[in-house]
């Protein structure tokens, strides 16, 4: 088995580095950070599936059926609305600036200290969010294949960020456009395969395993429960849809590494046509990870598989391993791979767009084409470096609660990042010289109240916040930036409006 594994993953990096051997030739600058703006929509729409399912995603979504069952589908038709934000509202304001890094937009409109506030929340965020992300897919990978092997976990990420750090380095996003095509064939055959594989492995129709759903979930409930009515819950129903548009617009519309491939497109026009495109396939492909979620559910109680006292995110993994054959563990083992590094890949490019163009503004210097490139490449390799050393000092203090902990801090700083634009979008108010400086205070001490907030009404009312801390974090930002501004007659600088 591990042979196998071996000779395909060689075979898998070898297409890698074969895609960016083509796309690297004539690259230059804008190669890396726009992708000469010639990328084909399509392209970019289905490449953009594995950037948003991590290897996180890959594992948790499924098996999070047990316990939250298919309720995960509110957040899904959140994205929904969500995306169409991005694409009518977004989109546009982007291409009218023609804008290499979107916090730039927070630095002409508000203030550089907005600029460097809204770049400086995304690089620890993505820095911190995408390393985890991707260590807990070797995390996955060291426990099942490479403990077998007798390789360390520290060479595991030395060589899985090394490979990113090398097909991505000449030609950056016009490179990861494409091989995020690949990577994403990979994912969603992985998906498709191992549906195929457990329903033949159970024998039953679809109908029937549909209705075997009914009483496999968490103490006997029905998986199948889309619609969650308990309003202190924080899968309430109303929560996960309104939450997950507003997770969508801040983490994808705010976000450097998803609006980059969506600005790498030719045009406004092909770059909606993406947007809309790739939300119809990511609503499909989610759909299809909770029927798995549920198939691995039936397969379990068929097989006497007891996952009562395992963590949701080992119940794929597990299954995939050690119950349904060499064929599916090898195509989990790809399907994961395809997520992590797809999501890795993109997180490298954008991170060192942000640092070139928001803290270096190599954009505003008088520096040649030759040593722009320099700069970029030693800001690579030191975000591969920094990606690598989160990694590794995960590995040595690993625990749930810590990856937990650091997740959610994470996802803090995107509200912020939502207040900031929605108070450069929506109001004509400035921010007087003497007062930016308040715009990082408020950036960090909001988001803490708001932790406090949730523990609070979760111990005084039991009520639980979901999706929806964000945008109250959001909000206050918001109603902080509106009081420390003044009324201005002049609008010129209201770029939305102008």
């Amino acid at each position: 088995m591990a042979t196998f594994i071996l000779i395909f993953f060689s075979l898998y990096i070898i297409m890698l580095f074969a895609i960016a051997a083509i796309t690297s030739r004539k690259a230059d600058n804008q190669s890396y950070f726009t992708g000469n703006r010639q990328s084909p929509w399509f392209v970019v729409a289905y490449g953009m599936i594995g950037s948003s399912l991590s290897g996180v995603t890959f594992m948790s979504v499924p098996g999070d059926v047990y316990t939250t069952q298919f309720t995960y589908f509110g957040v899904v038709i959140g994205y929904i609305l969500g995306y169409i934000v991005i694409g009518k509202l977004l989109l546009p304001l982007y291409y009218r600036l023609q804008v290499t890094s979107i916090y730039e937009y927070l630095g002409s409109r508000i203030g550089k200290e907005a600029h460097s506030t809204g770049s400086l929340l995304f690089f620890i965020s993505r820095l911190f969010g995408s390393a985890l992300r991707m260590y807990l897919v070797i995390f996955v990978l060291q426990i099942f294949v490479f403990d077998g092997l007798g390789i360390p976990i520290w060479l595991t990420s030395i060589v899985m960020i090394s490979i990113i750090l090398l097909y991505t380095f000449r030609s950056g996003l016009r490179t990861v456009v494409w091989t995020d095509l690949l990577q994403t064939t990979f994912l969603i055959s992985a998906l498709i395969i191992t549906l195929v594989v457990i329903k033949h492995s159970i024998g039953a129709s679809f109908s029937e395993l549909w209705d075997s759903m009914a009483s496999v979930g968490k103490g006997g409930t029905d998986c199948r429960t889309v619609w969650n009515t308990n309003w202190l819950d924080n899968n309430y129903f109303l929560k996960q849809i309104i939450g997950g548009m507003f997770i969508t617009i801040a983490m994808t519309g705010l976000d450097q590494d998803m609006m980059q491939k969506n600005l790498s497109c030719r045009s406004l026009k092909d770059s909606q046509h993406n947007m809309f495109a790739f939300t119809i396939i990511l609503v499909c492909v989610n759909i299809l990870f909770l029927f798995l979620g549920g198939l691995l559910l039936v397969f379990a109680q068929r097989n006497g598989i007891d996952i009562t006292q395992m963590p949701t995110d080992r119940i794929y993994p597990e299954i995939a391993f050690k119950h349904i054959g060499k064929f599916g563990a090898l195509v989990f083992i790809f399907g994961l791979i395809s997520a992590g590094f797809s999501s890795a890949d993109g997180t490298f490019t954008a991170l060192t767009t942000s640092v070139c163009y928001d803290i270096l503004k190599i954009q505003n210097r008088n520096l040649s084409e030759q040593r722009q490139a320099t700069v970029r490449r030693w800001v690579h390799i030191i975000i591969a470096l920094l990606f690598l050393l989160v990694i590794i000092v995960v590995s040595n203090y690993h625990n749930d609660a810590l990856i937990r902990i650091i997740f959610m801090v994470a996802s803090y700083t995107y509200g912020p990042l939502l207040g900031l634009f929605i108070f450069g979008m929506f109001t004509k108010r400035e921010i007087p010289v003497a007062r930016r400086f308040l715009i990082p205070v408020i950036s960090i001490v909001i988001p803490v109240c708001c932790y406090f907030l949730s523990v609070w009404t979760k111990n005084a009312f039991g009520f639980r916040f979901g999706y929806e801390l964000l945008i109250v974090n959001g909000l206050l930002v918001f109603g902080a930036l509106m009081a420390i501004s003044t009324s201005h007659t002049d609008t010129s600088n209201n770029i939305i409006h102008s």
